[in-house]
């Protein structure tokens, strides 16, 4: 899809003076368009509304609130699709020990529950929002089942994953009736594609599914596909300590990542799934 002058005057930016298209992305089209004084980035949703976009406008105004994040500009519906202009981010290098404090004052911001005002319906992973007091009630009910029904409609489940999974939920649901959580402002989806480092070395957050949950629930998911160093961890754990044992506790959250992939890309996530159900029940 290539951005004609009906998209340039729907953004209303001044002059385009360039406008390439941008890969990384599975879900949006995404371009970088330059005007005579600035550059910016924008998302395109085909077939769709603006809609698409609340939820990560939400999370970028939450989190950005607090730590950096891309600035929206603007969010709308054109041509039948739904897009979102933010000011474009040029990248450099930074240290992971910077990376890993903006991580922990995101999540020192507390809610009294865990959840948000609404589900996530707009999506290829659905999310069921409702405020609960209960970290174990919440992650079995809102996160798991929602996504093991999907997988399920899509015949990439089987007894076998059904048994572990029953195993798991019921560990969960033990541990946290005798273990608090604090709910923290969570990113959601904390992989390496999703952090970065703007020119001056600043750490950045893209990209996020904000909720309020446990915050093992975002480390988990920087464990596992990579990408963030030792001293991520260090300073993060300095920031804000961890409770005991949360390594231990990272395959229970894995599990809903992977799920999340089974759902989205199919079979070739199922042995990573299992193994993770498999270590998660043996803790």
């Amino acid at each position: 899809m290539e951005l004609n002058q009906g998209w340039f005057k729907e953004l209303d930016i001044g002059q385009v003076t360039d406008c390439q298209s941008v890969s990384g992305g599975d879900i949006n089209q995404s371009y970088a368009v330059t005007t005579s004084d600035k550059k910016y980035f924008l998302k395109v949703q085909p077939d769709n509304d603006s809609s698409f976009f609340d939820h990560e406008v939400e999370g970028l105004n939450l989190i950005g609130a607090v730590v950096n994040t891309p600035k929206v500009i603007k969010v709308g519906t054109y041509d039948n699709c739904g897009y979102l202009l933010t000011n474009y981010v040029e990248f450099g290098e930074g240290h992971d020990g910077d990376l890993g404090k903006l991580v922990a004052k995101m999540h020192e911001q507390h809610n009294d529950r865990f959840g948000l005002d609404h589900n996530i319906l707009n999506a290829k992973n659905p999310k069921i929002n409702t405020w609960q007091s209960n970290w174990g009630e919440f992650y079995v009910n809102q996160r798991l089942e929602v996504l093991v029904k999907e997988v399920k409609s899509k015949f990439y489940w089987n007894q076998y994953r059904e048994d572990l999974m029953m195993q798991l939920e019921e560990k969960i649901i033990d541990h946290y009736q005798t273990h608090e959580v604090v709910p923290s402002l969570m990113h959601g989806d904390l992989w390496s594609g999703n952090v970065g480092y703007e020119a001056d070395g600043s750490p950045i957050l893209f990209d996020p599914d904000v909720f309020y949950g446990n915050r093992e629930m975002d480390l988990a998911m920087t464990l596992l596909f990579g990408g963030f160093g030792r001293e991520f961890y260090i300073s993060y754990v300095q920031e804000y300590p961890l409770e005991p044992n949360w390594e231990e506790r990272i395959p229970w959250y894995q599990t809903y990542y992977l799920l999340a992939h089974l759902n989205l890309f199919g079979e070739g996530y199922g042995p990573s799934l299992e193994n993770a159900m498999r270590k998660s029940i043996n803790y």
